[in-house]
């Protein structure tokens, strides 16, 4: 099997115009495709970052999302940047609330979290 690289990453959001709104008008998700799907009656918006997709998928009704203690399962996305600091006053200066910046230590690199609308943990790992 020769894996190249992670296509997309899929995330089902409880609110599908304020994750849209979120993910596209906020963090800067170009929108590739959006599609209303009546057989299933939800909403599944393809978006691009650099070249990483991500589908986010418009189902009410959803049950929450666990958070503490974690379950298993996808914990986190993280996005690469190349100043912290300039990337959390550009997220509070949207209303996007960010952790206190602390040091990873395993690389050795600075990093925080942020959540999207339905409380899914976003990292800024510089």
């Amino acid at each position: 099997m020769l894996l190249q690289k992670i296509h997309h990453i899929a995330i089902i959001a409880s609110d599908y115009q304020k994750s849209k709104e979120f993910y596209v008008n906020k963090l800067g998700f170009e929108v590739i495709r959006e599609n209303y799907r009546p057989a299933r009656d939800d909403y599944k918006l393809d978006l691009r970052l650099g070249d990483c997709e991500l589908e986010l998928f418009g189902i009410s009704g959803s049950p929450k999302r666990p958070s503490y203690p974690e379950a298993c399962g996808l914990r986190h996305l993280a996005f690469a940047v190349d100043d912290i600091e300039t990337a959390v006053q550009n997220l509070l200066e949207i209303g996007i609330h960010c952790e206190p910046i602390r040091m990873d230590e395993f690389t050795g690199k600075r990093m925080t979290f942020f959540f999207d609308p339905d409380n899914l943990p976003l990292e800024l790992h510089e």
